[in-house]
């Protein structure tokens, strides 16, 4: 402030001008400072992201640097990897990529997907060179598989979520990785951890038992055969115990669950049998998907949010069981949608459905071992099917809505970026600008635009729900190896929302 000498009178201030009194002239003059405003997300965000300036650059990068970025998530135990649609390009390499990035330099030795564990077990027989009863298989096209003599994986609605060009490169990528290492010490495996293979879970169980013991695969045979005539459209199955529990039809739950302890009581007979352990594993994963399956396909009739709720414990659950499986120094990496990795509780899946999910699970047992990152983009390109069963489209993504963390991001002018998001890694006023509730987009495998408001936007505060994020402004849609989708069973909404 300036000062005046001793004889000079009080001034006055008025709209931040001084206003001096009659007769007396300062040493000094000055205008008191506007108070500036606080910076703007926006311009937070220009400050603070680590921009790249495309993917393609950025697995060029001999320095690997947007992937040094990440490097103390690397200290998780689990570390989720999403993705805000089921079929977009950036996303998909993006998290093969990085996933190589830890694999090689953190550790990682599991990699677990929202996908099916008998399909995704023949990928693992593939990259791990495992023997067993069951065939090892890739990501490649019909013909290729035939030629090969390989069986196809991941066949049911919807195929290009796993069959594209960047699952197969990475699928090759580590079955090289793998090569000369101890399958069981030193590998890295491929997990399915969803169940919507009852069917063909009960197929492996059998096939399993006549490998160990005939006796028990029949045993199994009567357990599942009357469950097993619903396995083609197991959502019958599930109205059928609804409309018929007044006439004393209340499903095979009994039988399924019998199967199991069957199969668990026998576990350290088994493991000496064949392939030191890796194929009772397996069996028993099975045996339990079928058990949680049976279960799934009643709830959906009854409580959409117990049934979304039970595969993400199925999947959870199934991820604890493979660390278990891989020893003490187990590190996995997930790969799922936005809506099952990112923490449950800061969406508004917790807050109004009361549905909990993969990532909620993970930090709530493994607390800050449990690390997560999602991505997300504002407009582009996406494979996607207009309905349900229905033939792959390459549809336009309509740019973000207003008051999205999407519109948000785009308004900042960078094209692609990278956030720790993380309490202490985070610029501390611009993680509270983004503590305010917005709309964030969930696509599934469905698209539907015309009603895009309703079908794929969902509330969420979003350094609660991730610990960091990768944000592309414009993408494309991933490389699927075809496009036609041969019918199968009609899924319903309970993949929250629009096939999730």
């Amino acid at each position: 402030m300036s000062s005046f000498t001793d004889s000079a009178a009080s001034h006055l201030h008025i709209d931040g001008v001084e206003s001096l009194s009659r007769g007396h002239t300062p040493r000094h003059f000055s205008r008191q400072a506007t108070p500036r405003p606080p910076p703007s997300p926006i311009e937070l965000l220009r400050s603070h992201v680590y921009p790249f300036p495309s993917l393609s650059e950025a697995l060029a990068d001999p320095n690997k640097d947007l992937f040094k970025y990440f490097d103390t998530f690397g200290s998780a135990k689990v570390l989720l990897i999403g993705d805000s649609s089921h079929g977009t390009s950036e996303f998909y390499a993006f998290r093969a990529a990085l996933t190589r990035y830890m694999i090689e330099h953190h550790g990682y030795n599991i990699v677990a997907c929202e996908a099916d564990w008998p399909d995704a077990e023949s990928i693992d027989r593939y990259v791990r060179r495992r023997p067993g009863p069951g065939p090892p298989a890739t990501i490649e096209s019909e013909g290729e598989a035939r030629k090969a003599g390989r069986e196809l994986t991941f066949m049911r609605f919807p195929r290009w979520m796993w069959r594209n060009k960047e699952t197969h490169d990475f699928v090759e990528w580590l079955r090289k990785w793998n090569e000369g290492k101890d399958m069981k010490k030193e590998a890295t495996a491929f997990y399915g951890l969803d169940l919507y293979s009852m069917g063909s879970s009960m197929r492996a169980v059998i096939n399993y038992l006549e490998e160990v013991d005939k006796d028990m695969a029949e045993t199994a045979r009567r357990s599942y055969s009357r469950l097993h005539e619903w396995s083609e459209d197991p959502h019958e199955y599930g109205l059928e115990t609804l409309v018929s529990a007044s006439k004393g039809f209340k499903g095979y739950e009994d039988e399924v669950v019998q199967m199991l302890k069957n199969l668990l009581s026998k576990r350290l007979e088994y493991e000496r049998i064949k392939w030191d352990g890796e194929e009772f594993h397996g069996g028993e994963q099975n045996a339990r998907l079928v058990k949680d399956a049976e279960h799934y396909y009643k709830a959906m009739y009854y409580a959409r949010d117990e049934s979304w709720n039970l595969r993400d414990t199925h999947m959870f659950q199934t991820l604890q069981r493979a660390l278990e499986h891989r020893g003490s120094h187990s590190k996995a990496i997930v790969w799922a949608h936005n809506s099952h990795v990112g923490d449950a509780r800061a969406t508004s899946m917790g807050w109004s459905e009361d549905e909990i999910n993969i990532g909620q699970l993970c930090k709530e047992a493994y607390g800050k071992k449990a690390l997560n990152i999602g991505c997300l983009g504002y407009t582009g390109k996406v494979a996607a099917a207009q309905r349900w069963d229905g033939d792959m489209r390459v549809m336009h993504v309509k740019p973000a809505l207003p008051n999205s963390y999407e519109r948000l991001m785009h308004d900042t002018g960078i094209k692609n970026f990278a956030l720790d998001l993380r309490t202490k890694h985070c610029d501390k006023a611009l993680r509270e600008a983004l503590m305010e509730k917005k709309l964030e987009r969930f696509i599934g495998v469905i698209y539907a635009p015309m009603t895009e408001r309703q079908s794929h936007y969902s509330f969420a505060v979003l350094p609660e729900q991730f610990d960091g994020i990768v944000y592309f402004d414009e993408t494309e849609e991933v490389g699927a190896l075809e496009v036609h989708q041969p019918r199968g069973p009609l899924e319903f909404d309970e993949t929250w929302p629009f096939g999730l």
